[in-house]
């Protein structure tokens, strides 16, 4: 799978101690940590078609949120045994550039948290700081605060920070790694945050460039392999076409990281963040 003259300028890098594992990450379980059933899927990939696309590509587990949340509890109820629901407050008539601006918002999220049992708030979009919405997120913090469950946000560094200035105490998962965020600001928030996590769907591209990994996310994995996980984000079908590909190529990067580190990635700190035993042998189970 890992080419010689790749393994070779792997275990010259200063950044990794430890050799690759290499042909070992086709065989690890995956936790696919940013799923999403939104309602143009539900027809074209039933949920038992989901499920099996997850078995065939040995993704044990998923963190699924949906918009509709109706979507998470339809794969939910299908396969209990292999999804971790968590709300999206995304709904008809709120999205993800106006979510904050619903005046039932926050009845809204109470009622689904106390109505099923989800295991995180989000993924929702915080695009910009506006004052007018500290009340609310004041009150999702909370929320996620006394049923202690993380939140998982997508936006760049700045409303990350938000949430911690609204409460120190949370767990966060930054979604895409803030997307467009740089290795360099990303590692400076994980210095920062001890409580933060984050899924690395759509950054593969920055992680790995021609068979390599790049400096700057190297000395991130490096330093933080306990606080990542992969993702797909399912956000459209299109990357349900392609779910095969997205988990191939995160394997592909995974390869190149020493044991312990490819892991903790790929399924150990999702088992240490929500309490459960992710491995091969919930392959074809519900």
């Amino acid at each position: 799978m890992v080419r010689l003259g790749l393994l070779a300028a792997v275990l010259a890098s200063p950044v990794f101690a430890q050799e690759p594992i290499g042909d070992a990450a086709l065989t690890m379980p995956i936790f696919d940590a940013h799923i999403h059933y939104k309602e143009p899927a539900w027809k074209v990939y039933p949920p038992e078609t989901i499920i099996k696309m997850m078995d065939r590509n040995g993704v044990a587990m998923g963190l699924v949120s949906s918009t509709p949340d109706e979507g998470t509890i339809k794969l939910w109820k299908y396969a209990k045994g292999r999804i971790v629901p968590e709300l999206r407050p995304y709904r008809d008539g709120a999205g993800s550039s106006d979510w904050t601006k619903d005046k039932g918002m926050k009845a809204y999220l109470e009622e689904r948290l106390a109505s099923y049992p989800h295991e995180g708030i989000g993924e929702f979009h915080i695009r910009q700081i506006d004052p007018s919405d500290e009340d609310l997120l004041r009150a999702v913090t909370q929320m996620a605060k006394k049923r202690n469950i993380p939140i998982h946000i997508h936006s760049t560094a700045d409303p990350v920070e938000l949430l911690y200035r609204l409460e120190p105490s949370l767990t966060i998962i930054w979604a895409h790694v803030g997307m467009t965020d740089s290795a360099e600001t990303a590692m400076g928030m994980f210095n920062k945050y001890p409580t933060l996590y984050a899924d690395t769907s759509y950054r593969e591209r920055d992680i790995l460039r021609n068979g390599k990994l790049t400096a700057g996310w190297a000395k991130v994995i490096a330093k933080h392999h306990s606080r990542l996980m992969i993702g797909s984000d399912t956000w459209v079908n299109g990357q349900w076409d392609m779910y095969d590909a997205i988990i191939d190529v995160n394997r592909k990067w995974l390869s190149l990281l020493p044991k312990e580190a490819a892991e903790n990635i790929a399924y150990k700190n999702a088992e240490l963040l929500f309490g459960r035993k992710i491995d091969l042998s919930l392959i074809g189970t519900r």
